[in-house]
């Protein structure tokens, strides 16, 4: 599947109020769209910071979406988004132990690499931080997105609640590190954040 993602960040005393529109109109925009197969949003209220993520069957699907999705995105994240960056991606790896839900929490992981090592990285993540990582307590579903042609990734980790997430951050660094020095990735980024909704039919 293809994804895209928004980045928005602002005043957080707005954030809630982006939220509700993100998850009211901004949900039936995108279900009405073809090949639309879900999407999540996930929040970081303490520091003011949004990422919206929609999933689509095929890449003309995604693109076509946004023809629509870029004139709504701007008023459905008003008065809160100060900045917004958007980014497309492939997603490389999927692997979903139980479904996420509301009030789960977020772990992503911002990677750079030199594009001629996408299948390198792809592999590496599949090879090395899905076995390693399936078994921790709470996790839902661990994802790799990424972007080739700019040698960007994104690596996911999706638990329950926000216990799990935090008794993870050790085996996650472990498994983080190992699979940075056999791809040849750099990490650029480490983020957590609040499940605000997280839907996604992976079948």
């Amino acid at each position: 599947m293809f994804i895209r993602t928004v980045y928005a960040t602002g005043d957080p005393a707005l954030l809630d109020t982006a939220l509700r529109s993100l998850n009211s109109e901004g949900r039936d925009l995108l279900e009405e769209r073809p090949g639309y197969r879900g999407a999540g949003v996930f929040a970081d209220r303490a520091l003011g910071k949004l990422a919206a993520v929609s999933w689509w069957e095929t890449e003309d699907a995604r693109r076509n979406s946004d023809e629509v999705m870029r004139e709504r995105r701007g008023p459905l994240m008003e008065p809160f988004a100060g900045t917004v960056a958007v980014g497309n991606f492939e997603a490389a790896v999927v692997h979903q132990i139980r479904h996420p839900q509301q009030g789960g929490s977020l772990r992503v992981t911002r990677l750079e690499f030199d594009p001629r090592d996408g299948d390198l990285i792809v592999d590496a993540f599949r090879a090395t931080v899905v076995p390693r990582v399936e078994s921790l307590p709470g996790l839902a579903r661990t994802s790799l997105l990424i972007d080739r042609e700019r040698g960007r990734a994104l690596a996911g980790a999706l638990f329950v609640d926000r216990s799990s997430l935090a008794a993870s951050r050790a085996a996650m660094a472990m498994a983080r590190h190992e699979a940075s020095a056999k791809a040849h990735v750099d990490v650029v980024g480490l983020e957590e954040f609040e499940v605000v909704y997280a839907d996604v039919r992976l079948d």
